[in-house]
């Protein structure tokens, strides 16, 4: 059966691509209101696919922004899991288009690459599930398991309306497991699981001093410097082997045992001189940088300014200083009660002589961890592993994936991240690209990831 639905994904491969080029086309940035018909436009497009293919039920439901897709079919009866598959059809906005090599809405393939906003982040993933229910369906007439489908249109806007629809509708939206195509591979070609990821807070705060800027030479030594005030505060929050000196900081988190380090020692490295260009890395003592990076949190400045920005010299005291900051958490960690732990730090250590403003930053999320032995989790391994020829290896991910928290908080189910993307992508970025092998060989890894789970429930 697995090799029907092969042949057939091989033998339509071209009529597929021109279909996700139409898909590619349409211009759905989320975040410019010009584009509000667009958006829609992508959203029937998906709608009208599942339709064409045979789902039971699809509707196109509105929200207080952009729609939301819904399709399911439940045609594998009560016995079988039922798995949601979640993705968005929003994309980033193309600009600087001058820095583009081709159209960003005018799909092109070039060096085994399709060249264009989204067909990576996360259209063309998305459409490969599409693809692959349709395989089952022209070949066999059903799917192997129960599947709900849910792809929204705001999730480069923060999925600003999604809590709110999954929470009214959590009966709906409910299943065994969760299936998540929005991430990527350590390195084109290398299956990766991607088992764990990042929470985030932060926030900004602003120094102030005198009123105004005033004159260095008058006042220098008699009111204090808000920019050195700033200094002192973002020196206080972090020593020298990289440990964030917040009181409370790492209370409650889950320490990386030797079982997992040895995963992380698996991943391949990155050149991180090559990558960055920096000379040496500098991880927290007592972990690598891919343990620091992947598996322990962090916390960074973001932006930093004050006083003078101009050519030449301007001789001030400035008035203010003003820095962003953001942590990335690990499992153990509350968003909320990091930031109420920074607010208080920075609170006890400002500097006599100037005040403290405080802005929490709003969006935040908690971090996400699923068992790497869980057999959904594994597999999935296996089922890239077929696909791609290669040992699949196992990662956590520095950064923030907010709707796989929420959708864990909400049903309180697996949440499977197969991603195919790599990264030369260049997500959000002009050139934005999706390599030709994932897109058929990542086919091939859904057809037998999901013949493979049909016996999980």
């Amino acid at each position: 059966m697995t090799d029907s639905i092969i042949q057939y994904l091989h033998l339509h491969r071209d009529t597929l691509l021109n279909r996700l080029n139409d898909f590619l086309s349409i211009q759905s940035v989320s975040t410019d209101p010009a584009h509000k018909h667009d958006v829609k436009k992508a959203g029937q497009y998906v709608a009208d696919y599942l339709k064409d293919i045979g789902f039971e039920q699809v509707d196109l439901m509105e929200t207080k922004g952009h729609p939301l897709v819904y399709g399911e079919w439940m045609g594998a009866g009560e016995g079988a899991p039922t798995a949601l598959l979640y993705g968005h059809y929003d994309v980033q906005p193309a600009d600087p288009y001058e820095l583009w090599d081709s159209e960003p809405f005018k799909p092109e393939i070039r060096d085994g690459r399709l060249y264009a906003r989204g067909s990576s982040d996360d259209k063309g993933q998305v459409f490969m599930h599409l693809a692959v229910f349709e395989a089952y369906m022209k070949t066999i007439g059903e799917l192997p398991i129960n599947v709900k489908v849910c792809i929204e249109g705001e999730e480069e806007i923060g999925s600003e309306n999604l809590y709110e629809v999954l929470e009214e509708k959590k009966n709906q939206f409910a299943a065994d497991f969760c299936v998540i195509s929005d991430s990527g591979m350590v390195a084109s070609g290398q299956p990766t699981i991607l088992y764990g990821l990042k929470g985030f807070t932060g926030l900004e705060f602003t120094v102030t001093g005198p009123s105004s800027d005033l004159h260095s030479g008058m006042y220098g030594g008699a009111v204090r410097n808000p920019a050195m005030a700033m200094a002192h505060l973002l020196s206080s929050l972090k020593n020298e082997d990289e440990v964030v000196t917040v009181d409370g900081f790492y209370d409650g988190i889950e320490e990386l045992s030797e079982e997992e380090r040895e995963l992380i020692k698996n991943v391949p490295s990155e050149d991180f001189k090559a990558s960055t260009g920096v000379k040496e890395t500098t991880p927290e003592k007592g972990f690598t940088a891919k343990e620091h990076t992947m598996a322990r949190p962090t916390l960074e400045v973001n932006g930093l300014y004050s006083g003078y920005q101009g050519e030449g010299t301007k001789t001030i005291i400035p008035s203010t200083a003003t820095a962003k900051l953001t942590c990335r958490l690990v499992p153990g960690q509350e968003p909320d009660h990091v930031q109420s732990l920074l607010v208080d730090h920075l609170e006890k250590h400002v500097p006599a002589g100037v005040t403290l403003d405080i802005k929490k930053e709003p969006l935040s999320a908690r971090a996400y961890k699923v068992d790497p032995e869980h057999p959904l989790i594994q597999k999935a391994a296996e089922s890239y592993t077929q696909a791609f020829g290669k040992e699949t290896v196992f990662v956590r991910m520095g950064g923030s994936i907010p709707v796989v928290e929420l959708i864990d908080q909400l049903y309180q189910i697996p949440v499977v991240l197969l991603g195919f993307g790599t990264p030369e992508d260049r997500l959000h970025s002009p050139n934005e690209s999706f390599p030709i092998e994932s897109f058929d060989k990542g086919m091939e890894t859904l057809v037998y990831y999901w013949d493979n789970v049909k016996e999980s429930k």
